[in-house]
């Protein structure tokens, strides 16, 4: 799949044009619910304008070097609501409310019905996509595990159940977007460390479940949060990663950058690809081409390079747009000059 040694792609989102949104309005937080009211776009305009920004996304991506683009997410409020408010069960005009685990409340989706997918959501994302880009194309789906825990369950007998039926839905509309050309699908479960006692029960059963069938490539995105949202020091290792391993995944995204990851951890991923973050999206400043390889040289002593993808830490929607390019370009850069040493 991948076109050459230490490839590079992006998590998922790119930023949003200030002219399509209200970005004072998305900075104060991640929506689980709508935000209808973060468009700036008249409803009878809002798709089309959607479309010549998701153009301007994949133009960035591809002019700064990337190897593998994705639509930028630019249709999407957040990388979870979207896809999970589309879905049967759900009652959107009464939403719920849970605490993550560092007590903060979010409005959340409200389960009060069986989870099925009625519809696609993201096909024509990727049928646009596909027809916008000749790079590999990946598209990004939030993970059913993340799903069960932004979401008020006021149906299931456990979290278990509804974490299994939002596979049942996410593998639907998976299989859909590979037909629709997909290359790669990556599935966000950055709510893993949430709940790692939950996790260990049944996380791996429903990723599993929600990739079911996909015969492209597979990654799975980790994170610490948004930098832009999460403001305090982020940890130095992540409590659900080893047992990733037993995924169906093939690719394993985490973010190393910010966090200053401890990377020995990847010894125990040892039979899966991975999406190093080598981009630090907390910091404003564009990184040079030699911190960039220095990351990434950090990377390839635990990872041979055959085995090693590089990316920013997160999605880069909160970024301005002239920085997240800059970055993006950093990135290619690097990963030239490594792979150029390496031949």
């Amino acid at each position: 799949m991948s076109p050459r040694t230490l490839t590079t792609t992006v998590v998922g989102s790119y930023p949003q044009p200030d002219w399509l949104v209200d970005r004072a309005l998305l900075a104060k937080g991640v929506p689980r619910v709508r935000l209808e009211g973060m468009w700036r776009i008249p409803e009878a305009f809002l798709e089309q304008a959607q479309d010549d920004a998701t153009v301007l996304a994949i133009r960035d991506m591809e002019r700064a070097g990337i190897d593998i683009v994705t639509d930028g997410e630019i249709r999407r409020e957040s990388y979870s609501n979207r896809f999970a408010t589309a879905l049967d069960g759900i009652d959107l005009a009464n939403p719920g409310r849970v605490r993550d685990r560092n007590g903060r409340e979010s409005v959340v989706p409200r389960v009060v019905g069986r989870i099925t997918r009625k519809r696609a959501v993201e096909v024509r994302d990727m049928e646009f996509l596909r027809r916008h880009t000749d790079h590999l194309a990946k598209i990004t789906l939030p993970g059913p595990f993340t799903l069960a825990l932004q979401a008020q369950n006021e149906f299931y007998r456990d979290g278990e159940e509804l974490a299994m039926d939002f596979a049942a839905a996410v593998n639907a509309e998976a299989l859909a977007l590979q037909a629709a050309g997909a290359d790669v699908i990556q599935l966000d479960e950055p709510w893993l460390r949430n709940d790692p006692e939950a996790a260990r029960r049944y996380a791996v059963p429903a990723i599993n479940r929600a990739l079911a069938g996909i015969t492209v490539p597979t990654a799975l995105h980790l994170c610490f949060g948004y930098a832009a949202v999460v403001r305090h020091q982020k940890p130095t290792g992540y409590s659900f990663l080893p047992q990733l391993a037993d995924t169906v995944a093939a690719q394993i995204s985490i973010e190393a950058a910010q966090p200053r990851l401890d990377l020995g951890v990847l010894a125990e991923l040892s039979g899966k690809a991975i999406i190093l973050g080598v981009i630090d999206l907390e910091d404003p400043k564009v990184e040079t081409v030699a911190q960039v390889e220095t990351r990434i040289r950090t990377g390839l002593r635990h990872v041979t390079p055959e085995r090693l993808l590089l990316a920013p830490d997160c999605g880069m929607k909160y970024l301005p747009r002239d920085t997240a390019f800059g970055k993006l370009r950093a990135l290619a850069e690097a990963a030239r000059v490594v792979r150029a040493a390496l031949s």
